[in-house]
């Protein structure tokens, strides 16, 4: 009886040391990905490309696209947003939210609450899951899909709309392109490059 009992722990302890190799080699495949930002995005872009592909040819699976549509959206806005909501982030002293705007005030960089690296992985996640729905009929529900789309690009305009007046009221723009440089010259002043 104990023989038996060491046995299946014994069964249990290689199973779950081959799920953690597992999982360690795929961790590390990921993080070899990490600096190769233009490769990921394309294979992403590839990879909704075909997806795409799929619909037009197969003629259906419109709940599958709406569904991953929203659920990109989601990670876009969640993008696009800093970590700490400036609109809940009040100082002490003037009890009003915002940026430095002096010199000598601290320096806050803007911190998403979706990192890029995340951002990408679930989106090639969910479009991989998206992908292999396709192949499945019971996810082939029938619907006119000319609503879904109008739907998503209302959904679509409202949400980026109140997303943009929330980076205009506390001025932060979530991409470094474009974006001033500041350099300190010898006698201490600011400058704008």
């Amino acid at each position: 009886m104990e023989e038996e009992l060491l046995g299946s722990g014994g069964s249990k302890s290689k199973l779950s040391q081959i799920c953690t190799r597992l999982s360690q080699s795929y961790q590390g495949m990921l993080d070899r990905t990490v600096p190769w930002k233009k490769v990921r995005w394309l294979y992403a872009i590839v990879l909704l490309l075909g997806f795409v592909a799929r619909i037009l040819i197969a003629q259906g699976w419109y709940i599958v696209t709406y569904a991953l549509g929203i659920y990109h959206l989601n990670l876009f806005i969640a993008f696009l947003t800093p970590k700490i909501d400036p609109a809940m982030d009040f100082d002490a002293e003037d009890n009003s939210p915002g940026l430095p705007t002096k010199a000598n005030e601290e320096f806050k960089p803007f911190i998403r609450r979706l990192p890029e690296f995340k951002f990408w992985y679930s989106i090639t996640k969910s479009t991989l899951i998206g992908l292999v729905c396709t192949f499945f009929d019971c996810f082939n529900i029938p619907v006119f899909w000319p609503i879904l789309v109008m739907y998503f690009i209302t959904l679509f305009c409202i949400t980026m709309k109140r997303q943009i007046r929330h980076m205009i009221k506390y001025r932060y723009l979530p991409f470094t392109h474009g974006k001033p440089k500041y350099q300190t010259n010898e006698t201490g002043e600011v400058q704008n490059l």
